[in-house]
């Protein structure tokens, strides 16, 4: 089994950050909301509390929502092809980002929620191909419908937001221990990094979609 934690730290250590073009504009904001307003789920250009959260955590869910919402709309009215197109036999398939997606929320929920460092033996089943993709990921994840690769997101997603729904800002400001050896690092960087990672390859999946033939 490869050791799933250990490659999330290591990505930590060497990767510097990624500013990448975001598949929808954000023209049209609407309405500045006021101080100590409360966003919806519907709100897809408010970044702020939101009900059901506490203050950060709602601000926390905000982000993942925009981020989320880009992704699926831009994978939805892909056909199977699309989704399969190889670049070169170096590139993951945009199929397999999306499944990295689910992966590595799946592993940011063990962690946070739970706090384990590794998958189980039936979740390194399950994940570990799009956990850690290459020739694996190229072989195995592919000939699905965008539908497919969406509900698989959105389940994971639904259990990051029930269990969020529990935790408060304590929580999710409180430094990690274990991943702290060299530098501070808490439960909002985590998340924050599911963020950008997201956001990471959202932009990749964008070029491979200008390459496909």
């Amino acid at each position: 089994m490869k050791t799933i934690s250990t490659g999330r730290r290591n990505f930590i250590k060497t990767t510097t950050a990624a500013v990448t073009t975001g598949i929808l504009g954000l023209s049209g904001f609407g309405q500045t909301l006021q101080a100590g307003t409360h966003s919806s789920a519907n709100e897809l250009y408010v970044i702020g509390p939101m009900d059901g959260y506490t203050p950060q955590v709602g601000t926390l869910v905000s982000m993942l929502n925009y981020n989320r919402q880009t992704i699926i709309n831009s994978i939805k009215g892909l056909s199977v092809e699309q989704l399969d197109y190889l670049h070169d036999e170096k590139a993951n398939t945009i199929g397999a980002l999306v499944m990295h997606l689910g992966a590595v929320e799946k592993y940011y929920q063990i962690n946070t929620f739970e706090g384990r460092q590794e998958f189980s033996k039936e979740e390194e089943q399950e994940w570990g191909t799009a956990m850690n993709l290459g020739d694996e990921g190229r072989e195995q994840i592919k000939g699905h419908k965008a539908e497919y690769y969406i509900d698989v997101i959105r389940q994971v997603r639904e259990k990051t937001l029930e269990e969020l729904k529990k935790k408060d800002d304590d929580w999710l400001l409180a430094v990690d221990p274990v991943w702290s050896e060299e530098r501070p690092l808490n439960t909002y960087w985590k998340w924050f990094h599911v963020c950008e990672h997201e956001s990471n390859h959202r932009g990749q999946i964008a070029w491979l979609l200008s390459r496909i033939p």
